[in-house]
């Protein structure tokens, strides 16, 4: 019992410190200097008719992108010359200001130095069915005023918030998304991606299967598992090691 006990703990720290010792992270840095700019990822709003509905992840600043990453959504209504970014910002709560951001923003920013990653795009006619279900689920985001960076509510608490909200988005988290699965006081939930349900004790402790994120476990909020139809394997710290 102790030596597959060794090699579980194994399965959980190997991946943080391979990120830590040859992972793209940062441990240093000041983040008032660390670059916010455009990676030109977007589309320009301004030249762009059609609705626009885009999900980023990027990894946190400083040691802990050790372990995970931001998410945030940004949405373009047709004909708008502009994108709004909705995220969490955990550091409003010092000035007691409510955690959740809806504001004007290039939506494709490098999150402190760190280049984003697209995690669902969607154009059209569907984006502009989307986006009114998307503000909605925003509306009723039951942590307004809560934010623990660990196991959440987070600023990845409240994508997948959004996420179960509107299943029609079929977003699927990554698996270093911390606090994608923290609930709250409900134990049992849809998966973010709407396909499949979730079994989860505040974050801490819980099993994902669905047809898109696969079977995932997560223990004191890290997450490893498979993607059969991938195939990937995903670990925590790295990610999803295969196919999408």
């Amino acid at each position: 019992m102790k030596r597959y006990l060794i090699r579980f703990m194994a399965i959980l720290i190997l991946g943080p410190i391979y990120m830590a010792v040859l992972g793209p992270i940062k441990l240093s840095g000041d983040w008032q200097t660390a670059p916010r700019n455009s990676t030109g990822i977007s589309p320009s709003a301004k030249s762009t008719q059609e609705a626009i509905v885009q999900v980023f992840s990027a990894r946190t600043f400083s040691w802990r992108g050790i372990f995970g990453v931001h998410t945030w959504i940004a949405t373009k209504p047709p004909a708008a010359k502009q994108y709004t970014v909705h995220q969490v910002l955990g550091w409003r709560t010092w000035r007691n200001l409510p955690v959740v951001v809806s504001e004007p923003d290039a939506p494709d920013r490098s999150w402190y130095g760190s280049t984003p990653k697209i995690l669902l795009d969607i154009r059209g006619d569907q984006a502009a069915e989307l986006i009114p279900k998307i503000e909605s689920a925003i509306n009723s985001y039951p942590y307004p005023y809560q934010y623990t960076l660990w196991p959440g509510p987070n600023s990845n608490t409240f994508i997948a918030w959004v996420a179960r909200q509107v299943p029609d988005l079929g977003l699927a988290l990554p698996t270093t998304a911390i606090g994608k699965d923290y609930l709250g006081n409900r134990i049992v939930d849809r998966a973010p991606s709407g396909t499949g349900y979730q079994l989860s004790l505040l974050g801490l402790l819980g099993v994902t299967a669905a047809r898109t994120e696969g079977l995932e476990f997560n223990v004191l909020g890290l997450n490893f598992g498979v993607d059969p139809f991938g195939p990937a394997i995903k670990l925590p710290g790295v990610g999803q090691i295969g196919f999408d």
